[in-house]
């Protein structure tokens, strides 16, 4: 039997507490990231008790470039975030008056290469979305999933959880609501919006339970709201039956519809709002992803590549 670890000192653990309060009230932040700071920020002060520290106000940069040096186990992604988290929190604690000092002010952590994101051809998009044939109400209503993903880049969850007071077909829109429960409002293509139609007036009402069924916009066969995990088997079906081999989920959808609008001429600006994105450089990745595929065309059809 493992023994449970030691209780952290009272004045390292209710900072903690209260930056992730100062998280959640003023930046809307979800509790999934909010869990995952915390985690990190108490292995950090694990680390400094076991060391004699007992208050925030007692660590050093010594101390801290100590614990960031003994995060080499892990994965660079998860180095760097726990490094993010404890920064963030030197700062509020300097904001709070706790310290004086940012005491993570010199330090330095793993650098991150930026692995572009995997993405599909139009023609592998358009073969996908064919793929639910008939006219049956299940296939109707992954039909209008699949063409939804494509013409908005929703992620999965945002999906799933969509409710009928959401979609405007009649203006072309679907609201929303992302990451921290950000509002944004999401332009419907000619093709979803025609998808989503048929869905609603052919294809839902078969899947309608009067006891089970809410206002949630795409049901189950039991009339029930989809699951995460129910949207991703129903993307990777499609996919195999179209004859995809790349490993398709929901967020290559995603990505497929932000390359192909920056390919298409779209504005970098617009793409970020449409994906939801809070920061300008998240969005930037898929510029990188474009000059990939210019280059690789050049490569391959340039005249003078092509001679020995």
């Amino acid at each position: 039997m493992v023994d449970a670890a030691p209780p952290l000192p009272a004045a390292l653990d209710d900072a903690i507490t209260d930056f992730g309060n100062s998280l959640s009230l003023e930046r809307g932040r979800s509790p999934r990231t909010l869990e995952a700071y915390e985690n990190d920020l108490r292995q950090c002060a694990r680390f400094l008790a076991a060391r004699g520290v007992r208050t925030w106000a007692g660590a050093t940069p010594a101390h801290a470039a100590a614990w960031v040096a003994s995060l080499g186990r892990f994965a660079t992604s998860s180095a760097a975030r726990k490094l993010s988290a404890l920064r963030m929190f030197a700062r509020h604690l300097v904001a709070s008056r706790a310290r004086d000092d940012d005491f993570t002010a010199l330090l330095t952590g793993p650098k991150l290469r930026r692995k572009l994101p995997a993405t599909l051809t139009t023609a592998e998009v358009g073969r996908i979305l064919a793929a639910p044939a008939g006219g049956g109400a299940q296939a109707l209503r992954d039909r209008a999933i699949l063409e939804l993903f494509y013409s908005s880049g929703l992620r999965v969850s945002e999906l799933a959880g969509l409710m009928l007071q959401q979609v405007d077909l009649e203006n072309g829109f679907v609201r929303v609501f992302g990451k921290g429960s950000k509002e944004r409002i999401v332009p419907l293509g000619g093709a979803a919006r025609s998808a989503l139609k048929v869905w609603l007036e052919s294809g839902r009402p078969a899947f309608v339970r009067t006891k089970k069924t809410g206002s949630q916009f795409f049901l189950s066969r039991r009339g029930t709201a989809l699951s995460r995990q129910m949207v991703w088997v129903l993307v990777k079906t499609h996919a195999k039956r179209a004859g995809v081999t790349k490993p398709v989920k929901p967020h290559l959808l995603r990505h497929s519809f932000a390359t192909h609008l920056l390919g298409g001429g779209a504005d970098l600006r617009a793409i970020q709002e449409m994906l939801g994105h809070a920061n300008i450089s998240t969005t930037q990745i898929y510029t990188a992803v474009e000059e990939t595929r210019l280059v690789e065309h050049h490569a391959k059809f340039h005249p003078r590549n092509r001679e020995k």
